[in-house]
């Protein structure tokens, strides 16, 4: 074996202290080696000033709602509220309703895991940013101002794998916080003394790995040609990315977490779990413990607390059965009614000169357009707060020659809104056109 090969086998990998870590491939040194799978960090968060930071949310149901009782069928400020719209009288003047966006995706249940990003998980290799979702593109300029960059929360329990709201630029699900007691605990509960210590030594180790993987990294550019080294630079600005995330997490490690002024929930079902969730996010929001939340209804929970004997799943696809659309439009007059309920609590809440609400934008809506047809287009869209002008319905076209308005413009224009200096989010054609700050 020449001495070549034998310092690229040893590169295969990066070794340290039971850590590895995988190099690029360099075409230079003729060798198979495995891709980096180092993760790119969080960029450092803008400077806001004064200012009060924005705030975003995203509920998103994964079997969509009865469309005949959720759409309007005026639109504009006089809009009426069919069955499934009744419980927002109260905060009509705090949100709009939209109808005609969608991702225009296919799949039925296989693709409402595009709801926040546009994008299927099997076109994502197609997209400049993969299929990474908004509130993840979101969360990447964040940095340390927050203990946590984003809060995914969501049911394992629910179809076709659990939990599919979030996803990363790379196209890795991210596994949600289950349940109110997990998140609470995630919230609130500190680590003890002896804890604190074990993961302090735990971020020095990793530290001091990474130290010696750049200086290795270094050593091996010498021996390769421009191209690859730009391929190396890349991938040591991907290990001192990592080297700063560990440094904001060792930093929060120190700082205790806040004292919440309610008691630690149990886990229950759905019908109870729902309210503690939201009561939760609007405390993880006005501790500044994070600035952004996801939460995905799970689909999978049986019926039996609305004295229904089906599963929800089985309720969605009604076969126009009144019977079943009647239980149906029960379970989701319920989410309507705890989403207003959370719209009412954000506005009850002081932040700076102004209300939590009107610096948090809240987005409510699903994957699914209709269910029991096992489609994906006009998609059910609720936007709230966030200091935008609403009270509306607002109807986009879904057919004729004006061309269909994409839902990823909307993002686009949340992502601008939260400090994202984006020009494009999935398959956005542009900001969303007639939305303006009030």
């Amino acid at each position: 074996m020449t001495s070549q090969s034998r310092f690229i086998n040893r590169r295969h990998f990066l070794r340290a202290a039971g850590i590895t870590i995988a190099l690029p491939l360099f075409e230079s040194l003729n060798g198979r080696v495995f891709a980096a799978n180092a993760a790119v960090g969080t960029q450092a968060g803008a400077a806001i000033g004064a200012k009060r930071p924005r705030r975003l949310v995203a509920v998103g149901n994964m079997l969509g709602f009865y469309q005949p009782a959720f759409f309007p069928t005026r639109t504009g400020r006089d809009y009426d509220l069919p069955t499934l719209l009744q419980p927002i009288a109260p905060v009509r003047d705090e949100l709009t309703v939209f109808s005609g966006l969608d991702h225009g995706v296919k799949g039925g249940h296989f693709a409402i895991h595009s709801f926040l990003s546009g994008v299927r998980s099997i076109d994502a290799k197609g997209m400049p940013e993969g299929n990474i979702t908004l509130d993840q593109r979101a969360a990447e300029t964040v940095g340390g101002a927050t203990r946590f960059s984003a809060l995914t929360i969501g049911s394992e329990d629910g179809l076709h794998g659990g939990c599919m709201m979030s996803w990363t630029r790379s196209g890795t699900r991210v596994p949600p916080i289950p349940g109110p007691r997990e998140l609470f605990r995630t919230l609130f509960v500190s680590e003890s003394a002896d804890e604190i210590s074990r993961s302090a030594d735990r971020f020095s180790l990793h530290g001091s790995i990474l130290d010696a993987v750049n200086g290795d990294a270094k050593s091996l550019g010498r021996q390769l040609g421009a191209r690859d080294r730009e391929k190396l630079d890349e991938y040591l600005t991907s290990v001192r990315d990592v080297e700063r995330q560990l440094e904001l997490t060792r930093q929060w490690s120190k700082i205790p977490k806040p004292k919440p002024a309610i008691a630690e929930p149990q886990n229950t079902e759905f019908v109870s779990d729902l309210p503690v969730f939201y009561d939760l996010i609007a405390l993880a929001l006005q501790t500044d413990s994070t600035r952004i939340a996801t939460l995905e209804i799970a689909g999978g929970f049986e019926a039996s607390a609305f004295g229904i004997r089906k599963g929800y799943h089985a309720l969605s696809h009604h076969g126009q059965e009144p019977d079943a659309i009647e239980s149906l439009v029960k379970i989701e007059k319920y989410q309507m009614e705890q989403f207003t309920r959370f719209i009412q609590k954000l506005a009850s809440i002081r932040d700076g000169d102004a209300r939590l609400l009107d610096h948090t934008s809240v987005l409510f809506g699903s994957g699914m357009g209709n269910a029991n047809a096992h489609t994906n287009h006009n998609l059910p869209i609720v936007l709230a707060g966030g200091g935008w002008r609403h009270g509306e319905h607002r109807a986009f076209p879904t057919t004729g020659t004006t061309g269909r308005m994409p839902l990823c413009n909307l993002y686009l224009s949340l992502l601008r809104d939260f400090g994202v200096d984006a020009s494009r989010f999935g398959t956005s054609t542009g900001t969303l056109r007639g939305l303006e700050k009030a």
